[in-house]
């Protein structure tokens, strides 16, 4: 049954105005809605809840959401040229760019929204 369903991301803030400035307007979401508990933004066919969370809210330190990408190096660049800096985690291998590049040859780069949230984009081999 929920195989079938609709997956909803959720993500915490602390403040949906810089929220919504960073998921509409940084990563071009579509603005849903917002209510006294959370933003709602559209990315593809995916609804994100950013949850709006009490003062003592701490991000936590691994993704806690991603994307699928084709071509990650494009994708990093238009991230970068809309202002949004990819982690440079010492691992990784593109210092430049922050992608990191697996074992196996997956992609992966890391990039914090303004809460502190760490989400990713990755291009699977």
């Amino acid at each position: 049954m929920l195989a079938s369903s609709r997956i909803v991301g959720i993500v915490p803030t602390l403040d949906s105005t810089r929220a919504r400035e960073f998921y509409a307007g940084k990563l071009g979401f579509q603005f849903v809605s917002e209510d006294p508990f959370a933003l709602v933004v559209r990315a593809g066919d995916t609804k994100i809840r950013v949850s709006k969370v009490p003062k003592n809210f701490a991000p936590v330190a691994f993704a806690i959401l991603g994307w699928e990408v084709q071509d990650i190096e494009a994708v990093v660049a238009w991230l970068k040229g809309r202002g949004v800096t990819c982690e440079k985690y010492p691992f990784v291998q593109d210092q430049e760019l922050g992608i990191w590049t697996a074992p196996n040859g997956d992609k992966v780069a890391w990039f914090k929204d303004p809460d502190g949230n760490l989400l990713s984009v990755a291009q699977h081999v």
